[in-house]
């Protein structure tokens, strides 16, 4: 088995941009990613606060470059899902279709959606409940459907919904929202889209298919129903650190911890990205944490 000097688990934004410097620097490094390469950037239909792109970028466009931009440089990739880690020397990692060595390791595995957990949720997903409304937003073309949450995503997906379905209900929990004040008034100036103030979800109905959402107001305790063909769920994602809680401290939310050097609890190990704590969940701020893991690796590597 080839042990490697630099093994990053996830293939987004932080986790290419690490492989990029450090196949640069001429390590051996072996990218490990279970699904797409793109991390959760590939879901978005244009990516308009990447710098360098003034007309914006698709984000599976984005992720495609970053990847053959750091492959061309002598990064390895392979699609594997890790199942745990093993420090020593070398570490081991441990996947559902084989093992890895590595002197050090890159933790970028990011996040994934967080659910509502409610009746019907499960039952009806991907017939009508969906966590990527560019991904099956095309399916609803001049329906009416709904979006919970009232944070950036949240409201970005509610205007590209609005471009081609008939409604757009935008139920949050709170009576204002989250979301940055361009995309506010982006929302509150598009006449498809309605907001829902001080509600939640306390079930998704119907049969072979989404027909009509529970509404609770969080205020008054009132029940309405609420019918709509399809809904989109954006309340927030949950770091992928399952395999880690081990391994790595982690804070209050399940992220891991870090100093400003992407340097973890644990020597030679280090994270980046969405999964780390406060990260501010951003693709340009993603690339540089890639950036640092990759060189405070490469300060390991030179040290020991």
């Amino acid at each position: 088995m080839t042990v490697q000097d630099v093994i990053i688990i996830g293939g987004g934004p932080s986790g290419l941009t690490a492989g990029l410097y450090a196949s640069r620097a001429g390590l051996k490094t072996l990218l490990l990613e279970r699904g797409v390469f793109g991390g959760q950037m590939v879901n978005a239909k244009v990516v308009e606060n990447y710098p360098g792109y003034p007309e914006g970028i698709g984000g599976f466009d984005l992720g495609l470059l970053m990847q053959q931009q750091a492959e061309r440089y002598g990064l390895e990739t392979a699609v594997a899902e890790v199942t745990g880690v093993e420090t020593g020397r070398p570490n081991r990692i441990f996947a559902a279709d084989g093992e890895f060595e590595g002197w050090t390791i890159i933790i970028a595995a990011g996040s994934e959606y967080s659910r509502l957990d409610v009746p019907g949720e499960e039952r009806l997903l991907g017939r009508g409940v969906s966590y990527c409304a560019t991904c099956d937003g095309f399916l609803f073309r001049d329906r009416i459907v709904a979006v919970v949450g009232g944070g950036d995503t949240a409201i970005t997906d509610a205007i590209e919904l609005s471009e081609y379905t008939r409604r757009v209900y935008v139920i949050h929990r709170r009576d204002e929202l989250r979301a940055g004040q361009v995309l506010q008034e982006r929302v509150f100036s598009q006449p498809r889209i309605e907001v829902v103030w001080d509600s939640v979800v306390d079930e998704i109905a119907g049969e072979d298919k989404v027909s009509a959402l529970s509404l609770r107001n969080v205020k008054t305790g009132q029940i309405t129903s609420l019918e709509v063909d399809g809904v989109f769920v954006a309340v927030g994602l949950k770091p992928n650190t399952q395999c880690f809680a081990d391994l790595v401290q982690l804070d209050d939310a399940r992220q891991i911890v870090t100093n400003g050097l992407m340097s973890t609890s644990a020597a030679g190990i280090f994270a980046a990205g969405d999964i780390r704590s406060n990260s501010p969940r951003q693709i340009a701020s993603a690339v540089g944490d890639g950036v640092t893991a990759a060189m405070s690796a490469m300060k390991y590597l030179r040290g020991h």
